[in-house]
């Protein structure tokens, strides 16, 4: 959804960087995977293509924060008023 963010914090050496892959469109979300030693994070459209990919080594990762938009439930949406 719209707004899904990942913030990926990776070790440079004598410090540290901070890098953000945002959702930026309606309808787009962000995913991330780890395989063979690449940590590797998509912003990926409805239909499942990608349109921006960062890759990161996974031993420099230090901290990986998923911060997806709050959804809001069926349960939790207000009742229209019945007619009498």
């Amino acid at each position: 959804m719209k707004g899904d963010r990942v913030e990926i914090v990776v070790d440079a050496g004598d410090t540290t960087r901070t890098y953000e892959v945002v959702a930026s469109r309606a309808g787009r979300r962000v995913e991330t995977a780890v395989r063979r030693g690449v940590v590797e994070v998509s912003e990926v459209t409805r239909s499942g293509s990608v349109v921006r990919t960062a890759r990161f080594m996974a031993t420099r990762v230090l901290a990986l924060v998923e911060q997806p938009v709050p959804r809001e439930d069926a349960s939790e949406r207000p009742r229209e008023e019945e007619r009498s």
